[in-house]
This record gives C-alpha cells, sequence and structure tokens, in this order.
C-alpha cells in the first residue's frame, strides 16, 4: 500500500524559449543595435531553454575538476581534468561565438548580441563562462603587441574548442587564461614579486601566483617586474621546443561556488614568456583585458539574477499554498515583481555597456562611457545579485535550500562577481579615479544621464543631487560606495526611461529612487505588477 501521493511539486523548468520569453532580453538587443541577429540569438535561447544543454550544466557543476599533477611514470604533467558535460558547454559557448564573435564579425551589433547569448549561457551554466571571457577579453590586451596578435589571434577567435592538452602550435583552437594577483598582494598588484629575466627572444619567470583562472589553457597573460618594471607576458603551456612550461600547479581551489571551473595556484620556476606591449607598462596592457572580463562580471551577474527570476515565478505559478497557487497571492507577487524589475534593470544596464564598447572603438565618447559605467555597474549589479538570488531562493521555500536545486547553485555562484575583478571597494576608488584623471569620463556620464532629463521629475531631481555629491571632494573618498550607488541607480534609470515600454522605467523610478524601501518585495501599490511579472515570465507572454 502506497503511503500517499506526490503532488503539488514543480515540474522543472526545461525546454523553454529562454530568449523569446525574455521580453527584457528581446527588448534591449534591438534597443542596444543587435537587432540584426535576433534570429540567431533566438535559436540559441532555445537551445539553452533545452533539458540536454541544462543537464550538461548541472553534471559539470556536480562534478568539479580533478587536479592531475604526474602521470603514472612521475613525470610532472600539470593536468587538470573536467567532466564530459563541461566540454560540452565550453564547445557550445565557443562555437556560438563567445570568444571571438565580436572580433571577427563586422557587423554592428555583434559585441551586443555576444553579450546576449552569453547571458543565456550563464544561465545554464556560469562556471565554464570564466575561460570564456577571458579568450574574449585578452584579445585587447594581445594587440598591444602586433606580432604576437597576428600569430595567435586568429585561433584565440576560431568558433572552435580544441581541449587537447599539446602546444598551442599544433591547435587550431586557443583559449587563454590570466595569473596576475599574489598571496601577498591580490588587488594591490605593485606588490607582485615574480621576476621577469631575459632569455634571448623571451624571458624566464620566476615567482608565485595565488589565482591563476583556467589553468588548462593554452596561453596565459600574467604580470612580472622586468628590469625596467611591472610587465605583461604571455605564458603557453608548452615552451617552444614543445615541452612542458614550467608553470607548475600547486593546488586548485576549493570555491564556494563556481565548481564547475578550475582555479589554481601556480609556480613559475623558469617558465618560458614573451613580453606583451611595452616593459614597465604591464598593468596598462592587461587593463584592457581586465575592462572586458568586467563587462562580462556585469552580464554574469544580471544572467544569475534573471535565472533566479525565471525560477521564482515558474514555481510560483505551479505551487500551490492556502488554496491559491503562490502567484496569486498578493504579497508573492509584490516580491516577484520586485525581482523583475531588478532583473530588467541589471540587464539594461550589461546591454548598454556592451554597445558603449562596440561604438567606443571609433567614438571616444562612448568610450569613456565604456570605461567608467563598467566600474560603476560592475559595482552595483554584481553587489546586488547575492540578495537578489536569496529573495528567488526563499520564493521556493525548503525546496530552493537544498543543493539538487538549480536555485541552490545560483545562492552559490552569486557573491563571486562582485569579489572578481575588483571587490567592492577597489571598484569604487577605480570610478573616482577615473573621473579625476580622465577628463571624458565624467561628460560622457552626465551626457547619458541627461539624455533622459525631462522624462520623470524625481528623476531629475536625483541627478542633481548625485552630480552634486561629486563636488564635494574632502569627503568623497568615505563616501564612494553611497556616490556610485546612485551613480548606477540613475544610469539603470536613464536606459529604461528611454526605453520603448515605458512603463518599466516609471516602476523603476518610483521604487528605486523615490520610495526608500531597503526589502524586495516593497514596490508601491500603483505599479503595474503584473506587467512586469509578464515580461518575465519563462514559459508564458
Amino acid at each position: 500500500m502506497k503511503t500517499h501521493d506526490v503532488f503539488n511539486q514543480v515540474p522543472p523548468l526545461v525546454d523553454y524559449d529562454a530568449f523569446g520569453h525574455d521580453a527584457a532580453l528581446v527588448d534591449a538587443l534591438e534597443r542596444e543595435g543587435g537587432g540584426g541577429f535576433r534570429d540567431e540569438v533566438a535559436a540559441f535561447g532555445r537551445r539553452t531553454g533545452g533539458a540536454a544543454l541544462i543537464e550538461h550544466g548541472r553534471l559539470a557543476n556536480e562534478n568539479p575538476p580533478r587536479l592531475r599533477l604526474f602521470d603514472r611514470g612521475g613525470h610532472r604533467i600539470n593536468a587538470v581534468e573536467f567532466h564530459p558535460s563541461y566540454h560540452a558547454l565550453m564547445k557550445t559557448s565557443l562555437e556560438a561565438g563567445l570568444a571571438g564573435g565580436p572580433w571577427t564579425d563586422a557587423r554592428p551589433g555583434a559585441l551586443v548580441a555576444r553579450v546576449a547569448k552569453g547571458h543565456l549561457m550563464t544561465q545554464v551554466e556560469a562556471g565554464h563562462g570564466c575561460p570564456v571571457t577571458m579568450t574574449f577579453a585578452a584579445v585587447p590586451a594581445l594587440r598591444h603587441s602586433p606580432a604576437l596578435s597576428d600569430r595567435y589571434e586568429p585561433r584565440i577567435t576560431a568558433a572552435a574548442y580544441d581541449p587537447r592538452n599539446v602546444p598551442a602550435d599544433e591547435k587550431a583552437a586557443l583559449t587563454v587564461g590570466m595569473a596576475m594577483t599574489e598571496k601577498q598582494g591580490g588587488s594591490d598588484v605593485r606588490a607582485n614579486t615574480t621576476r621577469a629575466e631575459a632569455d634571448g627572444e623571451g624571458f624566464r619567470l620566476s615567482g608565485h601566483k595565488w589565482f591563476c583562472s583556467a589553468p588548462m589553457c593554452d596561453l596565459f597573460l600574467t604580470l612580472a617586474y622586468d628590469d625596467v618594471g611591472l610587465s605583461c607576458f604571455l605564458v603557453p603551456r608548452f615552451t617552444p621546443d614543445g615541452a612542458p612550461n614550467p608553470m607548475n600547479l600547486q593546488r586548485l581551489k576549493d570555491k564556494v561556488g563556481n565548481r564547475s571551473n578550475a582555479s589554481s595556484e601556480i609556480e613559475y620556476d623558469g617558465a618560458w614568456a614573451l613580453r606583451v606591449g611595452e616593459s614597465g607598462r604591464g598593468v596598462r596592457t592587461i587593463i584592457d583585458m581586465v575592462a572586458h572580463t568586467r563587462l562580462d562580471c556585469i552580464n554574469g551577474s544580471a544572467a544569475l539574477i534573471r535565472h533566479g527570476v525565471a525560477l521564482a515565478i515558474h514555481h510560483a505559478s505551479h505551487r500551490r499554498a492556502f488554496k491559491k497557487r503562490l502567484i496569486e497571492h498578493p504579497l508573492m507577487r509584490n516580491v516577484l515583481a520586485d525581482l523583475a524589475l531588478e532583473s530588467e534593470a541589471a540587464l539594461a544596464l550589461a546591454m548598454r555597456m556592451a554597445r558603449a564598447y562596440e561604438e567606443g572603438r571609433s567614438d571616444p565618447e562612448a568610450a569613456a562611457l565604456a570605461r567608467i559605467g563598467t566600474a560603476i555597474g560592475k559595482f552595483w549589479v554584481c553587489k546586488r545579485t547575492p540578495a537578489a538570488i536569496y529573495e528567488a531562493m526563499e520564493c521556493h521555500g525548503g525546496n530552493g535550500y537544498v543543493e539538487e536545486h538549480p536555485v541552490a547553485r545560483l545562492y552559490r555562484e552569486a557573491p563571486l562577481n562582485s569579489i572578481w575583478e575588483g571587490s567592492g571597494n577597489v571598484i569604487c576608488l577605480d570610478v573616482l579615479r577615473a573621473m579625476a584623471r580622465e577628463r571624458e569620463t565624467l561628460p560622457a556620464l552626465t551626457a547619458e544621464l541627461n539624455a533622459a532629463r525631462g522624462l520623470d521629475v524625481r528623476y531629475d531631481a536625483w541627478v542633481d543631487e548625485t552630480l552634486g555629491a561629486l563636488r564635494e571632494t574632502a569627503t568623497l573618498e568615505l563616501r564612494a560606495r553611497r556616490v556610485v550607488e546612485r551613480l548606477a541607480l540613475a544610469l539603470q534609470a536613464s536606459i529604461l526611461l528611454r526605453a520603448v515600454d515605458s512603463r518599466v522605467g516609471e516602476a523603476f523610478v518610483a521604487a528605486r529612487l523615490g520610495a526608500g524601501h531597503l526589502n524586495f518585495g516593497t514596490l508601491d501599490p500603483g505599479i503595474d505588477r503584473a506587467h512586469l511579472i509578464r515580461r518575465a515570465h519563462p514559459t508564458e507572454s
């Protein structure tokens, strides 16, 4: 005899149209100039919402990489083994152009479309995005040395994936990692102690790196001191004669989240390298890579929020309590609508910065906006993600607080992008430094904010007060978090107020610039909750 029947449980969110049922993403792709790629992104959205790829994401996360330092004969091989599902995800992302597309496709909107695809793929599994991002972001740094760029860029940007552990010259597709920080310095890279000694046309590096992301990549950008100062170097996994390069793995980090991706400690024991860019200008060279990885930090965090919101709405649409579906209860609708609003704002900022990066290749004002807007977005969107994911988890009740539920993986992943590539204080100081030292950044930011003036008196007042706060220089560093938060909210409001769907912008101004409430689920009665939820619903239009 059965003791009970199983009912009132929620089916998995699989085999859905991850792009077509995300109105915010559909609108943003068009708004930011990627409309020519709509069919391509739409097809990718149907794939990323499919059960097969979602299962690869689960398996990659539940089967983390394994370190193999030596082969059975005792030879050091510095290898990391990954689950087949990890390789399936890497192949999907790289073949879809998430590393090389914007550098090889000359059509307008290519970078915006790439960010849209990344937004979809991150919702499948976030960890594998680290090597994808670094491979994409390495291109502008490598271009500081045209000869190196000519040699490697065609294979870095190839729409293919080759996971073999063989020399780069034997492969048609390459991935790129990064090793900047050391245990004694962290973000203060000028405290590094790794040394570079000239060796013919190259250099030999000696030192320790506390974080080396994706250590199975083919090439790595790193920092070391040469005779002039801190310089940038390119370190291949194999030396020119085909021998393993002595960049010896010490251990893999046991991280809170980001489980599918390998992060390691390494020691350069005379590792062979080539210098990238000018001697003594290493930070300036590698910062071009960091800037593009920060764009993906914003987009990745926005994607985590989006996935959390989609899961929460899906759960509330099926689960019943107190004789109603959860989504029919007014207080739950308030929470879901508020989360949906947060998701729209995060995505809007990521996609706007993608357009600024693309236009910035020929427009100095757009480049200046990308420079400062990305730093502002990196602070705020990444900082908001853990709170939003927690609220999405709470919408699931106890079901969400078990590891087999996908929202648990989001919760462990949520803090990462706020830490990676500069934690909150570092980013806030970078915003102030950009405004002080790069004169074009503040005018570009002000122009972007002024573009929405006159659309809402509350917005106008917010911008006036925020820009006024920048003039109080005596205490500006102390107030940096507050100021950057206000700038981020102003940027998001400016984008949303000018969007086609003005109701979203009006709701955002009311909820984030006017109400002053701190908790999610505190939207005022006049806000159209049904509209916000409908735009974010993953299976209903």
